[in-house]
């Protein structure tokens, strides 16, 4: 019978090693969602401020009437309005972009990101590292809002390209092992629902009356929501005709070429979650699991007309809570490890060595 200090020792060794490797798939899956999510809201603050250019005067009505939905798909709208009087360009951009009040701002978003990767600065090579740290640097920097107010649009491309440099640097460095399976799945699910509340933003609360529907306001919206999801030019090259708002859906849910479609969101996080539950002695919630690749099945099944006539902002709530049901399961099944009473638990695990040890005896 081993002693009772070395059973001590190995469950204490058991319980960290667990913890350790919830932890860094948590902070490695966060890394990777708060990029991503920045990258999202840079291109939609960017697209929006363009598209008003092209609208040339408009009223502050119509000023709160652009905004405010934006900042409401963020679920942020309560903390907006403690610290602005209305919703307009200024106000907006700014809660948006730099107030560290705000949850889901850049400077939220890419701080929250170098902190998780700094917490697994051994587990990402030094060339992650440097981007996500000249990323947090550029934002934090004394001369970030004179940037921002000299030329917003290049401050965001700015933002975008330390994304896509982070992307790129990744795929290139990265061992594709059980941490690189949580980025992965962290940047898709994070697309998945991003592009549900683009869709919302339009179609839910911007949508013209149906006699705008087609019109000049309608199809620059439209060519607005295209551009947030860098989705313009590979949806002219599939649809060559005009952009007419059914397509647009059409591309965005259904199409499975395209990185930033539902569909193909969708089907990479099943993907990655696949090797996860492979590679992992945990084996996760089936009926999750399952339940979330029946709706990538009904994904399959849809038509873009069956969408319309259950509602698109019903669809896109249904897919919305599908993604975050099953991001939230993976979460809690493979990053997330409770605290526990160690000493408690080392305890009982004495208790039960010498009742065995009595028993033999």
């Amino acid at each position: 019978m081993p002693p009772v200090s070395n059973a001590r020792e190995e469950l204490a060794r058991h319980k960290q090693a667990n913890v350790m490797l919830a932890r860094v798939a948590g902070s490695l899956y966060w890394m990777s969602r708060y990029l991503e999510r920045a990258e999202n809201q840079a291109r939609l603050i960017d697209v929006n401020l363009q598209l008003l250019l092209d609208f040339g005067h408009v009223t502050d009505e119509q000023l709160k009437a652009h905004w405010l939905p934006i900042v409401r798909s963020s679920g942020d709208e309560a903390q907006f309005n403690e610290l602005y009087d209305t919703a307009d360009s200024e106000s907006v951009t700014e809660f948006m972009t730099f107030r560290t009040e705000n949850p889901n701002s850049l400077v939220s978003c890419i701080s929250n990101a170098r902190e998780n990767a700094r917490q697994v600065r051994d587990q990402i090579s030094s060339e992650m590292w440097e981007v996500l740290n000249d990323a947090y640097h550029f934002i934090q920097g004394a001369d970030a809002k004179t940037v921002w107010h000299e030329g917003a649009s290049a401050f965001y491309d700015q933002i975008k390209r330390f994304s896509h440099l982070f992307q790129g640097i990744t795929v290139s460095t990265f061992s594709r092992n059980e941490g690189f399976e949580f980025i992965q799945f962290g940047k898709y699910l994070e697309r998945a629902d991003q592009i549900t509340r683009l869709l919302d933003i339009k179609y839910h609360i911007l949508l013209p009356s149906a006699s705008d529907v087609g019109g000049a306001v309608d199809t620059a919206q439209w060519h607005a929501v295209l551009r947030s999801a860098s989705a313009l030019e590979a949806y002219r090259r599939y649809y060559v005709a005009d952009v007419f708002y059914k397509k647009v859906v059409e591309f965005l849910i259904f199409d499975d070429s395209f990185p930033r479609s539902l569909k193909f969101c969708c089907q990479e996080m099943d993907h990655f979650i696949e090797l996860i539950t492979e590679s992992s002695a945990e084996s996760g919630d089936s009926a999750a699991i399952e339940r979330f690749r029946s709706f990538l099945e009904k994904l399959n099944e849809l038509s873009v007309e069956d969408i319309f006539s259950q509602g698109l902002h019903e669809f896109l709530d249904e897919a919305q809570v599908e993604v975050g049901s099953i991001g939230g399961q993976l979460y809690s099944t493979y990053m997330y490890f409770p605290p526990v009473d160690l000493q408690a638990e080392i305890r009982f695990h004495q208790q039960q060595e010498q009742q065995q040890q009595g028993l033999a005896q």
